[in-house]
This record gives structure tokens, C-alpha cells and sequence, in this order.
């Protein structure tokens, strides 16, 4: 287990490169078997799902679109209750299978204050891919249809996930020791 220090803190390995590959193999697999014969377009959430989002993509067989959306709610390792939209969704999703990428999911706020902006538009369904779910902090209710990993409460950097900016080009996921 190796350790990093980022600013103030110390992490330690939680989720190794060859683990979060794997599991990332098997999500692409469902949403292959899942979406055979449509064209879904994925919507990832900048900044901590582009690695999670450009992985799941390389390993799609089906045919399908993707674009970005900046929504912010943390300053350091809090989240500040607020969703802030920074970059906005321009695609006109009415009408099409969409698919929300998502680095983690603790409280769900986030997804809570904009999941009904994108009901809005009337998709034809929405779905969700979250390559962590922290279930125990989960206070806002969120059907997650594809998880890659169930995670304890505990404040995790790396594969897209910062701290206060720095960590998100590691390519393991470490947690707070």
C-alpha cells in the first residue's frame, strides 16, 4: 500500500489502476448489452468524471455520442451545498437515451438539483453511471444504475478525483488516512 501526500493530507492506495480497469471493463459490458441498437449520449460531469467518462467511452462496441457539463458543489473536501452549473449542456436531448457519467456520488445533491432540468427536456430515459457511490452519505434519493464501486464515507483523491485541485492525474484512488 503505497502513501501520497497531497497539500496538508496523507492517502493511502484504496482502489488500485488493474481494479478500477476491471470494473470499468464490466460497467462498458452492461451498457453495451443494455443500449445494443440505440445511440445513448452520455453526459459527463466535469471536472472528476473525465477520466471515468474517456475509459467507459474507449470501451463501448455501441454507437454513441458524449459531451460535457460543469456543475461544481465542493471547495476543498466539503461540499459547499450549493450546485453551481459553470459550463452548460447544449445538445438537445429530447427524444434520445441519455446516460449521466459521474466520478462519485455522496449526498446526491448534486444530481438531485439536476436531474430535474434534464427531465425537463424529456428525454427518453435517464440513466446514471457512477464509479463510486458513497451509500451511507447518500441523503438525497437517486436510483444509480450503474456503479462501479460502493465506498465507505471516507474522502478519496485520484482517476479524476481532487483535493483542492491537485490529485486527479493519479491513476489510483487513494483515501484519507
Amino acid at each position: 500500500m503505497s502513501l501520497v501526500k497531497i497539500h496538508d493530507k496523507s492517502f493511502e492506495t484504496y482502489l488500485s489502476e488493474e481494479t478500477i480497469r476491471k470494473r470499468v471493463e464490466e460497467l462498458a459490458a452492461d451498457i453495451n448489452k443494455d443500449y445494443e441498437g440505440n445511440r445513448p449520449l452520455f453526459i459527463a460531469i466535469l471536472n472528476g468524471s473525465f477520466m471515468f467518462a474517456a475509459d467507459l467511452f474507449k470501451r463501448l462496441s455501441i454507437e454513441a455520442e458524449l459531451c460535457f457539463i460543469k456543475l461544481v458543489s465542493y471547495k476543498g473536501m466539503k461540499s459547499t451545498g450549493k450546485v453551481v452549473t459553470s459550463i452548460g449542456l447544449e445538445e438537445d436531448i429530447f427524444g434520445k437515451d441519455i446516460i449521466i457519467v459521474e466520478d462519485i456520488v455522496d449526498t446526491g445533491k448534486t444530481l438531485h438539483d439536476f436531474l430535474p432540468q434534464l427531465l425537463h427536456q424529456q428525454p427518453k430515459s435517464l440513466k446514471i453511471a457512477s464509479l463510486l457511490h458513497k451509500s451511507e452519505a447518500t441523503i438525497y434519493p437517486l436510483t444509480l444504475d450503474y456503479v462501479g464501486f460502493d465506498i465507505p464515507n471516507k474522502f478519496v483523491v485520484g482517476y479524476g478525483l481532487d483535493y483542492d485541485g491537485l490529485g486527479r492525474n493519479l491513476k489510483e484512488i487513494y483515501q484519507l488516512v
